[in-house]
C-alpha cells in the first residue's frame, strides 16, 4: 500500500467511525466462562443474522483479554441490557475494572457461563463462524437457549454515551 492509499484508508476509518459514532444502537454483555475465570464485555454490535438456524452476529476487536477468552469458549451468553444496566456496561467496556463482583448480581448456568439473571433476556451460543477482519473479529453465533429475564427498557448507545430509550416519546 503507498502512502497516498494509507492516508485514504485512515481517512474512510475516521468518517466510518464518526458515522456510527452517531447511529445509536442496543448495548449487550457478552461473557463467558474460561479456565482461567470468567470474561465479559460490553458490546454494541449484535445483529439479528437467520432464523434457520437462529444466529445473531457481533464483532470484537482483538483476540486478547476478554475477546480472546469469548473467542476461545465453547459457549457463551449475550446479556440485552435494560437502561438499569448503564453503570454495569461501562464497567465492563473498560479493561481491568472489576467484573462478575456479588454487587453485580452475577449467577453461573449449570452449563458454566455468567448469567446476569435482571437481564431484559440472554442468548446462550456457540460460535458458528469466525472470520478475522483487520483487528477484529465478526462472529456469527447459533442460539442455542433463549434465557427469558426482566422486562424494561433497553439501553441504548450514542456518541459514546448510554441512553434510555424513550417509550413515550412521540411517534414521527
Amino acid at each position: 500500500m503507498d502512502a497516498a492509499s494509507a492516508v485514504d484508508e485512515a481517512a474512510r476509518a475516521a468518517a466510518l467511525k464518526d458515522v456510527f459514532r452517531t447511529h445509536p444502537a442496543a448495548v449487550t454483555l457478552i461473557t463467558a466462562s474460561t479456565p482461567t475465570g470468567p470474561v465479559g464485555l460490553t458490546a454494541s454490535s449484535v445483529a439479528s443474522v437467520a432464523l434457520d438456524p437462529p444466529s445473531i452476529s457481533f464483532s470484537v476487536t482483538r483476540a486478547t483479554g476478554s475477546a480472546g477468552g469469548l473467542l476461545g469458549a465453547d459457549t457463551m451468553l449475550v446479556h440485552f441490557l435494560a437502561d438499569r444496566h448503564a453503570d454495569l456496561a461501562r464497567v465492563f467496556a473498560h479493561s481491568g475494572a472489576p467484573r462478575f463482583t456479588p454487587e453485580q448480581g452475577w449467577t453461573t448456568l449449570d452449563t458454566g457461563e455468567p448469567l446476569l439473571p435482571d437481564a431484559r433476556a440472554a442468548f446462550r451460543c456457540r460460535a458458528l463462524h469466525v472470520v478475522p477482519v483487520g483487528s477484529s473479529s465478526l462472529v456469527v453465533a447459533e442460539v442455542l437457549d433463549v434465557i427469558p429475564g426482566t422486562l424494561g427498557d433497553p439501553l441504548m448507545y450514542h456518541d459514546r454515551r448510554f441512553h434510555r430509550f424513550d417509550p413515550d416519546a412521540p411517534d414521527l
